[in-house]
């Protein structure tokens, strides 16, 4: 059965009714990434698209603090400071703790979140915890190495480049570690799934149904954005009744979320649908 979330917690991502009256600002600290997705392609110099895995620059912690007090002046709204990108918070895990480190110090109050994808966050979860990091998302597109082979190209873990379907096993047996772990701290878990169809589309009530079982918060369907230079850039996205019927499927199992708006690395402000990156 679905979790259930408490109503009326001031994160706009996790909790549907806190949208339009709270804000969040994502802090674009992590400039690398320790895996490659076949339908990702990250730009750190981007202004104008509005996607994850964009922004307009990357942040060292002490500018990712200053920038969080400056938007916090504008902002007041403003109740979660988020690591999630550019690249992933713990291919870097020391300019990511470091920021949250820089902001506990300031800002007591304020909930921290970070999004990953799971390879190499386990060794950091005592580290979050201790920095009361009450929120993580993770990306898990797949729990069959069969399919998880078509969505990661490789991986690099302990000095390593993997590819293929050992990279996916890898990869996927780290991402459910991360959970049950991620779970017995006591944080509040998201799982984001991107929908590739004819790869991942006929697998995700399967993955729904883990990730129910594993005690997952709330969980994210993510239609494919076909991007240019990408391995993936000629694929149809699934049409917007497709996720609708996934979505409806997957909630009985766990929690569903219905109103992502893809946010940058860089974003900040309420989830209106329109982002503002923040501004130096």
């Amino acid at each position: 059965m679905p979790s259930a979330i408490a109503p009326a917690v001031k994160h706009p991502c996790f909790y549907a009714s806190s949208r339009g009256k709270y804000g969040r600002i994502h802090l674009p600290v992590a400039p690398s990434c320790n895996i490659q997705c076949a339908y990702c392609r990250r730009d750190y110099d981007c202004p104008h698209e509005a996607r994850p895995g964009v922004s307009a620059g990357v942040l060292s912690p002490a500018e990712a603090c200053a920038r969080l007090q400056k938007a916090l002046e504008e902002m007041p709204h403003i109740t979660v400071a988020a690591v999630a990108g550019p690249g992933d918070a713990f291919a870097d895990p020391e300019l990511t703790l470091e920021t949250f480190e820089l902001i506990r110090r300031k800002n007591v109050d304020i909930s921290l979140c970070v999004s990953s994808n799971g390879l190499s966050i386990k060794d950091y979860i005592p580290q979050l915890r201790d920095l009361n990091v009450g929120y993580v998302t993770i990306t898990i597109n797949a729990i069959d190495p069969a399919i998880g082979m078509r969505l990661y190209k490789w991986i690099e873990t302990e000095g390593k480049v993997i590819g293929g379907v050992d990279a996916a096993r890898i990869l996927i047996s780290r991402q459910l570690q991360a959970i049950s772990l991620l779970k017995d701290a006591g944080i509040t878990v998201k799982v984001n799934s991107v929908v590739v169809p004819g790869v991942n589309e006929n697998h995700l009530l399967f993955l729904a149904r883990k990730m129910g079982s594993l005690g997952v918060d709330l969980m994210n369907f993510i239609p494919l954005i076909p991007l240019p230079g990408t391995d993936m850039e000629n694929m149809e996205p699934p049409g917007a009744e497709g996720i609708r019927r996934l979505r409806q499927k997957a909630a009985s199992y766990v929690l569903q979320m219905h109103h992502c708006t893809r946010c940058r690395s860089d974003a900040a402000g309420p989830l209106t649908g329109s982002q503002r990156g923040v501004e130096s």
